[in-house]
């Protein structure tokens, strides 16, 4: 059984996420079901684990995995930014905790063939749902030069992106950029290379940019903390694992917003604004996971989970 992918701060995720042995949890990126399996092996018989992915194939990876724990799985393939939806169509009113891992599988890196690796050359596709109708390759050939400045800038926070955009251009001059392979070597011929332990290769952020962009990535987070408090029962959590700082500063406001109360001007002599504290986060500062797992599996590095309690 093909199980390639190493889930991240996998002790990590149950201890913070179950409160209720049989309760109804949800993760929203099951991906090739690392987590989930963790998840599902520590509920009771009759506690319930929907799991989502946009990705087909994970579907079909997790599923596979996911059969020893039975009827205790449902398993869907949807965006978790519909998970309102999901749930009011398998008539679930509440959860007691929800978990994304916002990461890259390591099935979908080295083995679906769309170009999300910069080490292979693939099909620069980037879908993450291969139904979505916009590709990598399109935005690369077709966006206009200050359009993919901005998003190599906001999903890439990438400094170097008028030069790499200057060279994406020249480029597509001469013809379309089709391949993963290609765009690598175009940013790495004009992003100096480090070196040294933890060191990058030049194209990161410009894929991380592009996959943003394709899967709209920001767009489903929001839209899923936006929800988030209306979907999860007095007592339950929420718990999120990201890797990069655009999805961590989001998840990082959202909890401390929800946690924050009154929010009137101090001089006002009584509240006027009526709000109350949603949620109570489980550690001020994100969870990071330890020497011994980043040595073991080095994407741990990247890393941070972050956990709130309704109450």
């Amino acid at each position: 059984m093909e199980f390639p992918h190493l889930p991240v701060l996998v002790d990590e995720v149950p201890e913070y996420l179950l409160t209720v042995p049989d309760g109804v949890y949800v993760d929203g990126t099951v991906g090739s079901g690392g987590h989930s399996e963790a998840i599902g092996k520590r509920i009771a018989p009759r506690g319930r684990l929907i799991c989502l992915d946009r990705d087909s194939e994970a579907i079909r990876l997790s599923r596979k995995r996911l059969t020893p724990l039975g009827e205790r799985v449902t398993l869907v393939r949807a965006n978790y930014a519909d998970l309102d939806q999901v749930l009011r169509d398998l008539r679930v009113h509440e959860v007691q905790g929800i978990f994304l891992d916002l990461g890259m599988s390591t099935y979908q890196l080295d083995h679906s063939g769309r170009g999300f690796s910069f080490h292979r050359d693939e099909p620069l596709d980037m879908r993450m749902d291969p139904d979505d109708e916009v590709t990598a390759s399109q935005l690369i050939n077709t966006r206009s030069p200050g359009d993919l400045e901005i998003l190599l800038r906001n999903y890439g926070e990438e400094r170097k992106a008028k030069s790499i955009v200057k060279s994406i251009v020249r480029e597509r001059k001469r013809g379309p950029i089709h391949s993963s392979r290609e765009l690598a070597d175009l940013v790495a011929s004009v992003v100096p290379r480090k070196h040294g332990p933890g060191s990058k290769h030049p194209a990161t952020r410009t894929f991380q940019a592009l996959r943003i962009a394709v899967n709209r990535e920001l767009e489903s987070l929001n839209i899923f903390l936006d929800k988030t408090p209306s979907l999860i029962s007095v007592g339950g959590r929420v718990v999120v694992i990201s890797y990069h700082s655009l999805e961590d500063r989001m998840v990082k406001q959202a909890m401390a917003g929800w946690e924050r109360g009154c929010t009137c001007p101090p001089d006002f002599p009584r509240c006027a604004c009526g709000k109350e504290p949603l949620f109570r986060r489980i550690r001020k500062r994100g969870v990071k996971a330890g020497k011994k797992e980043v040595a073991e599996n080095p994407r741990a590095r990247s890393a941070t989970l972050r956990a709130a309690e309704r109450i």
